[in-house]
């Protein structure tokens, strides 16, 4: 409650927030403008019958928008794998590790890439989408139509609109990071899962009226929901602080530094990005193998399916790696320790230097297991609890991390921006008051 009335203290923060909202509201309003010559309630049909499948993942991740055959029909998924390669490729291509390191021209270059990236991947997926659209007019023949006038037309129109699309909103999630609050990117894929929520709890409820899911079910999913929150919250917030003390130093009279601080490592400092970027790997070769159908992709696209063992513990493996591979990539122990050191910093016991980079990478690896075991379990054991007792695809674990991380980061940000304009009023009645003596002086 502090948070919001500071925000009505700060145009600047009232602004971005605004600028936000809008742009969400424009992605929103995107998901339903529908693509030209197929039939909408054909494909809403189809998607009952697919909600734990494949299908349903990608219009979770989509905000809806495949359900409703949207322009933005492949979301944000194409950004995120592009960038995927590309962080990828910065770890083994030397010129691009190099580019990574000039700062701000460098990660404008890699943001280019990752855009040029984007496009064409949109490409591909846009035909696929396409030709599999035309697919299952025979397939769900009984459903109807999808595709109306099915054709190399169809199929061009449809990979120009996805492209186009796509490429307005991956813009739009650019932008609010620019201008907003917030990662613009997780910002859309947040506000797609919200806007779903609402129509979950209505079937939900449906359900229980109807005598398909029983009250102790129903007291038990609200507990699981409740808890999985709680334990998000408490991971997401929970560090491990590492002493630090700084040499004393006297120069002149004065006495500098031999203050005690600590260095903070986050449990979890990848986010929520490693059950996007494994959702999104998982979802390629399952995008294929609907299109593709022969007895080979059938089965892999089987071994894909939420329910399945298989998913599963390539979905964990995938998370585990990911931290450990983003921590790496926005985490530098050596280039810690050698601030350290500049600084007249050390650690305890630990010699300055090598010493300390080891320290530091030691301690870093043994938390970031814990974050990876924390991700992994709250993104795959509600689902198993879902999927037994048949509740929607929605709730599941991963689909909470994301809303909860999201918003915790957004919260956190405008605390920021509020903390940042307390420090300017402190600074400027400082700066009055300097000018004040020294006219009095003079």
């Amino acid at each position: 409650m502090a948070n919001i009335g500071g925000i009505t203290k700060l145009p600047e923060l009232q602004r971005r927030l605004a600028f936000t909202l809008a742009l969400i509201a424009v992605y929103r309003v995107l998901v339903f403008v529908s693509l030209p010559g197929v039939n909408r309630s054909v494909m809403q049909s189809i998607m009952a019958q697919s909600s734990g499948s494949f299908l349903g993942m990608f219009n979770m991740f989509s905000g809806g928008a495949l359900e409703q055959l949207s322009v933005i029909a492949l979301g944000i998924m194409p950004y995120i794998s592009a960038s995927i390669i590309l962080q990828l490729l910065t770890v083994v291509v030397p010129s691009l590790e190099r580019l990574s390191k000039e700062g701000e021209a460098g990660r404008k270059k890699i943001n280019q890439y990752t855009r040029y990236g984007t496009i064409a991947l949109t490409v591909i997926q846009g035909y696929f989408l396409a030709a599999s659209l035309e697919g299952w007019n025979s397939t769900y023949q009984a459903a109807g139509q999808v595709v109306l006038n099915p054709g190399w037309s169809f199929r061009l129109m449809s990979i120009l609109t996805l492209a186009t699309g796509t490429t307005l909103v991956m813009w739009l999630g650019e932008q609010i990071t620019e201008r907003g609050i917030g990662n613009g990117i997780s910002l859309i894929i947040f506000a797609g899962i919200v806007a779903d929520m609402p129509d979950g709890v209505v079937r939900l409820y449906q359900r229980v009226k109807q005598g398909d899911v029983g009250v102790m079910v129903l007291a038990l999913l609200s507990a699981v929901v409740v808890g999985v929150v709680a334990v998000i919250i408490f991971f997401e917030q929970a560090q491990r602080r590492i002493p630090v003390q700084y040499a004393k130093r006297i120069v002149g009279r004065r006495q500098y530094g031999g203050q005690t601080s600590h260095l903070p490592l986050k449990i979890n400092t990848a986010g929520v990005i490693p059950p996007i970027f494994a959702s999104s790997i998982l979802m390629f070769p399952a995008q294929i193998a609907e299109y593709v159908n022969t007895p080979w992709m059938r089965s892999v696209g089987d071994a894909l399916r939420q329910d399945d063992w298989r998913y599963m513990t390539l979905y964990v493996l995938l998370i585990v790696f990911f931290c450990f591979f983003y921590t790496a990539v926005t985490f530098n122990p050596v280039d810690v320790a050698d601030n350290l050191k500049k600084n007249g910093g050390f650690i305890p016991g630990i010699r300055p230097g090598k010493k300390t980079a080891e320290y530091i990478d030691r301690v870093l690896t043994r938390i970031t297991f814990g974050g990876a075991c924390y991700i992994a379990s709250v993104c795959v054991l509600p689902t198993i609890l879902m999927t037994r007792f048949k509740v929607p695809f929605y709730f599941g674990g991963t689909s909470l991390l994301i809303v909860v991380g999201v918003a915790l980061d957004t919260v956190q940000q405008i605390q920021s921006h509020l903390i940042t304009r307390h420090y300017d009023g402190f600074l400027g009645q400082k700066s009055t008051k300097i000018r004040g003596r020294r006219a009095g002086r003079y």
